[in-house]
């Protein structure tokens, strides 16, 4: 997987699960990892965690938001949307931020096998200048993902080409910090 690395106003990573016992999955780690190595090469000065309540009972993006505290990120510097729970959403979710706050460009983090899917989301939502870096984590559940993107991007592309095609509702996440 070649990475689209470059400077962006934000930095997006998209939730993965989190364990029973609330601390993030390897895959969501290996996300999270990534943002704070871009982060602490100034590509991205702000990052956005995207994920809702997963079957943990834990809401995603808090606890993406308490590893990247603890790996020395500053709060100020991380954005939390409770309301991103699934692509669609973060994209929508992302695209609200991004126009409330003045972003320009963003990056997304997540697996190498989520990057089109979620690219294509972005740009359904007018997010134009959309770098990426996949997380440096492997798994034998992989091979499913795979699979799994091999059937969701179609459908997305036919969701987003259709001109009367129904994306999510916009929701107002009053978590997201201004």
């Amino acid at each position: 997987m070649n990475d689209d690395i470059k400077p962006c106003d934000v930095g997006i990573v998209l939730g993965s699960q989190v364990m029973e016992d609330g601390t993030p999955s390897d895959r969501l780690i290996g996300r999270l990892d990534r943002a704070v190595s871009l982060y602490r090469k100034k590509m991205i000065p702000k990052i956005i965690v995207s994920g809702g309540k997963g079957e943990s009972g834990y809401e995603e993006s808090s606890v993406m938001k308490e590893f990247l505290k603890n790996k020395g990120i500053p709060e100020a510097d991380i954005i939390e949307d409770r309301g991103g729970v699934n692509t669609m959403a973060t994209a929508r979710n992302t695209a609200d931020i991004m126009k409330t706050r003045n972003f320009h460009s963003a990056m997304v983090i997540t697996q190498y096998f989520h990057i089109a899917r979620t690219i294509t989301a972005l740009r359904a939502y007018g997010i134009g200048q959309i770098g990426h870096a996949h997380a440096q984590y492997y798994e034998l559940r992989d091979a499913y993902s795979l699979l799994r993107e091999s059937v969701a991007l179609p459908v997305y592309l036919v969701k987003i080409n259709i001109k009367d095609a129904p994306l999510p509702p916009k929701t107002t996440d009053k978590s997201a910090n201004p």
